[in-house]
C-alpha cells in the first residue's frame, strides 16, 4: 500500500541527492542547505515517535537545522560556472531538438495525477488497496506524488536520458530557487501557530476598540484589508485565513451582522489572494517565477500583478457587501 509517508521519503531522496551533487561540486553551503532539509523527510517519523516517547533531543535538533537553514539561506546559491554553460548550451540544443514533445511530461502530471485520484478507490490488490485512503485529504498528496513519478519516468522515455540527469535537473532548478522553494511549506504552518499563540483573539479586541463595530461596512472594510495585509505580511492566504476568520469574520461579520459564513468564507480567501499577488513572500508564486524565466528585475512579477490586486480589492469589498448579507 503506498502511504504518505512514501512520497515524503523520495522527496527526501530528492534533497539528499541534491545535497550529494551539490556537495561533489565543493558548494558546501548548498549542500548543507538540502541535507539538513532533507532530514525530517526522511526522519519525520523517527523523530516524532521520540518525541511521543519523551526525548527532546531530536526536536531541538530540527530547531537547530531551521536555524541554520537560514544562515545557510543567504549563501547557498552559487555562482554559475563554465560547466554550467556548458550544460544550458547542451539542454537549449536538445530543447531544439525535441520541440512541442517537451510538453508531453508537463501535462502528463496533470493527467497522472487526475486519473489516481478519480481511480484510487478501483485500485486494489486482492483485498488490499494499494493506495491508502485512511486519512482524508492525503489521497491528493499521495496521487501528485506518483503522478510526478510517472511523469519523470515519462520524461527519461521522450528525452532518452538516464536517470541521473533527472536527479542534475532537480538539482539545478533547487540550486536556483534556493530558499524561496523552502518558503511556501515554512508559511504554511503560520496560521495554526498563530491561532494557537491567541492571535485571532488579539486582533479581535484590537478591532473592537478601533473599528464601529455597530457598522457594517466598517467591518468588513476591516476584513478585507486585514486578509491582504496579513496575507502579504505571512505570504499565505491559508496562513492568515484563520487569524482574520476567527478574529473580525465570525464575531463581528457572523455572529453581529449575520453574514453567511460560506459567502464570507470565499470572498475572504478570494480577498487574501490579493495580497498573494503583492508580496515577495508569496515565493512559489512571485519569486520562483522570476527566477525560473531570469528575469532582470527579481520582482518584475509584483510589478505586473499590482494594479490587478489593487482592482481586485475593491471589487472584493463591493462583492462582500452586497452578497455575504444575504
Amino acid at each position: 500500500m503506498v502511504k504518505l509517508t512514501y512520497i515524503f521519503y523520495l522527496m527526501g531522496a530528492l534533497f539528499a541527492g541534491t545535497a550529494v551533487l551539490n556537495a561533489r561540486d565543493r558548494r558546501w553551503s548548498a549542500a548543507g542547505f538540502w541535507a539538513i532539509l532533507a532530514a525530517p523527510f526522511l526522519f519525520g517519523d523517527l523523530i516524532l515517535a521520540s518525541v511521543k516517547a519523551g526525548s527532546q533531543g531530536p526536536a531541538q535538533a530540527m530547531g537547530v537545522g531551521v536555524l541554520a537553514l537560514g544562515v545557510l539561506a543567504s549563501r547557498a546559491r552559487a555562482p554559475a560556472s563554465d560547466l554550467d554553460q556548458q550544460r544550458a548550451a547542451a539542454r537549449e540544443a536538445n530543447a531544439a531538438r525535441l520541440g512541442n514533445w517537451l510538453f508531453i511530461p508537463a501535462l502528463a502530471i496533470v493527467a497522472f495525477t487526475i486519473a489516481i485520484l478519480r481511480g484510487a478507490s478501483y485500485l486494489h490488490w486482492g483485498s488490499v488497496a494499494l493506495i491508502d485512503q485512511s486519512t482524508v485529504g492525503q489521497i491528493g498528496l499521495i496521487a501528485l506524488g506518483l503522478g510526478s513519478t510517472l511523469a519523470l519516468i515519462l520524461a527519461l522515455i521522450v528525452t532518452r536520458t538516464r536517470p541521473i540527469h533527472g536527479l542534475g535537473e532537480a538539482r539545478r532548478l533547487l540550486d536556483v530557487l534556493g530558499w524561496a522553494a523552502v518558503l511556501p511549506i515554512t508559511l504554511a504552518t503560520l496560521g495554526s501557530v498563530f491561532d494557537k499563540a491567541g492571535v485571532g483573539t488579539a486582533i479581535a479586541e484590537l478591532a473592537s476598540m478601533v473599528i464601529p463595530a455597530d457598522s457594517r461596512f466598517a467591518c468588513v472594510l476591516a476584513y478585507t484589508l486585514g486578509m491582504v495585509v496579513l496575507t502579504a505580511i505571512m505570504g499565505n492566504a491559508f496562513a492568515a485565513f484563520p487569524v482574520m476568520t476567527g478574529g473580525i469574520g465570525l464575531p463581528l461579520l457572523v455572529i453581529r451582522h449575520g453574514a453567511d459564513p460560506a459567502t464570507l468564507g470565499a470572498l475572504g480567501m478570494l480577498t487574501g489572494y490579493c495580497g498573494t499577488l503583492l508580496t515577495p513572500l508569496a515565493a512559489n508564486f512571485n519569486i520562483v517565477p522570476a527566477r525560473l524565466l531570469e528575469l532582470r528585475d527579481p520582482y518584475g512579477v509584483i510589478r505586473a500583478q499590482w494594479p490587478t490586486a489593487l482592482a481586485m480589492i475593491v471589487a472584493n469589498v463591493v462583492l462582500m457587501n452586497l452578497f455575504v448579507f444575504g
